[in-house]
């Protein structure tokens, strides 16, 4: 299902309860951003997480704790503006609802993180094929063994989403992401997968198999799932996620958070 609207005409739909799968290729141009939302006690620990680990959790925009309004991103409104959240009690995952009216709490601190999925459209502008969008699936995202820096109790390992390209895609690839640190930035591996710990490329822990064709390596960039990791590392009594895949989408354009 493909909505080509205005981040804020897209969100008005989600807020409605009419839209509940992945948000790869919706809003072209316009960042998508991840979720960790966690009690103020440990916020400031996860925000010196996210300040170790920017790889995979670029910070783009934080709430005041029991306010879920992101005014530094639009009229974004974390109870209500991703499609699917996944609920976390004492780092394991209780639950999944479609907004946060019901539990949400006065001490809760809301994170959006950059979203690989907001470099998608300058790659396809590039000539790079995206087999997940060409077959409409969800991006393979894949537990690693590249271990996080740890602050605080939030640690784990990196979470990474992969594409499969030729080298020649996978070149010009590097040279367009790595001008956006905002939205996870260059890949941080190429190639054999066991060498960060993935035992078979062909069971994702999240997201659908993307077939490896011959002439094609399998690329990853660090993903912002890792707050999941770092969350049932930390067990904290409560937390929330965005479900993998289903991004809330913010006003900031690709293009501005672009390095030139």
């Amino acid at each position: 299902m493909h909505i080509h609207a205005t981040p804020a005409a897209f969100r008005q739909v989600v807020r409605s309860n009419a839209f509940d799968v992945p948000t790869p290729g919706q809003c072209p141009g316009y960042v998508q951003g991840n979720l960790a939302i966690l009690p103020k006690t440990l916020a400031d620990d996860f925000l010196r997480f996210a300040r170790l680990n920017p790889k995979a959790c670029p910070v783009i925009g934080m709430t005041e704790p029991g306010d879920p309004r992101v005014p530094e991103l639009g009229d974004v409104d974390l109870m209500h503006d991703a499609p699917m959240y996944c609920i976390f009690e004492n780092g394991k995952q209780v639950g999944e609802v479609r907004d946060l009216k019901e539990v949400w709490r006065d001490d809760l601190v809301g994170f959006v993180l950059g979203c690989s999925f907001s470099f998608e459209e300058p790659l396809v502008q590039a000539g790079i094929p995206l087999r997940h969008i060409e077959q409409g699936t969800t991006v393979p995202v894949y537990r690693t063994a590249i271990p996080n820096k740890q602050a605080g109790p939030f640690g784990g390992s990196m979470v990474v989403s992969m594409r499969p390209m030729t080298a020649a895609h996978a070149i010009r690839a590097v040279q367009i992401t790595s001008r956006m640190p905002g939205v996870h930035g260059a890949p941080v591996h190429l190639g054999d997968p066991s060498l960060i710990g993935i035992s078979d490329i062909d069971r994702p822990d999240w997201g659908d198999v993307a077939e490896i064709r011959p002439g094609e390596i399998p690329v990853f960039w660090a993903c912002g799932v890792t707050p999941q990791e770092a969350i049932r590392s930390a067990q904290p009594s409560f937390a929330i996620t965005h479900k993998p895949g289903h991004m809330v989408i913010t006003d900031l354009k690709t293009a501005d958070l672009a390095i030139l």
